[in-house]
C-alpha cells in the first residue's frame, strides 16, 4: 500500500486537496484509475491525492484511519472483490465515503446496487467516464 500525491505543485499549497483511495490487486488497474482521473477530476474541484491499496485489510485499515472523499474499488479483484468490501464498509463505517465500483462488464452494474455503490464504471475503463464519475461523487459530497 502506498500513497501517491498527484500534482504536488509547490506554488499551489493554498489549494484544496482531497484524498481518494483506489483498491485493486492489480497494479495496472490502480495506475489506470489514477492516470484517468488525473490531478483534478474537473474544473472547480480540488486537487486529488491518492492512496493505493492492494489488499482487503489495507482498505479497511486505511478507511478507518483516514478521511477519504471517494473510494474507488475494483469489483473484479481476486480473493476479496470491491463489491464485498463496499458492502462491508457501508455496513460498518459511520458516514462511509461515496464508493465507485469498477465492474468487469456493464451487465454487472446491478450487483453494485447490493454493495450500495454510489457509482459504477464498467470495463474497459473509459478515462472520460471514470473522470466524470469521480467528479460527480466529489460534487455530491461538496453540496450542502
Amino acid at each position: 500500500m502506498t500513497s501517491t500525491e498527484t500534482g504536488s505543485d509547490p506554488s499551489a499549497n493554498d489549494e484544496r486537496t482531497v484524498d481518494l483511495l483506489v483498491y485493486s490487486d492489480d497494479a495496472d488497474t490502480r495506475r489506470a484509475v489514477i492516470e484517468s482521473v488525473g490531478r483534478r477530476p474537473a474544473k472547480g474541484l480540488p486537487r486529488v491525492r491518492w492512496t493505493e491499496s492492494a489488499t482487503h485489510a489495507g482498505v479497511v485499515s486505511k478507511v478507518e484511519q483516514g478521511s477519504f472523499a471517494v473510494l474507488v474499488l475494483d469489483g473484479e479483484a481476486a480473493k476479496v472483490g470491491g463489491m464485498a468490501i463496499a458492502r462491508q464498509l457501508k455496513d460498518e463505517i459511520y458516514n462511509c465515503p461515496p464508493v465507485l465500483i469498477l465492474t468487469g462488464r456493464p451487465q454487472d452494474a446491478w450487483l453494485a446496487t447490493w454493495a450500495e455503490a454510489d457509482a459504477v464504471v464498467a470495463a474497459p475503463l473509459d478515462p472520460i467516464e471514470l473522470q466524470e464519475a469521480v467528479a460527480g461523487l466529489l460534487r455530491a459530497t461538496a453540496a450542502p
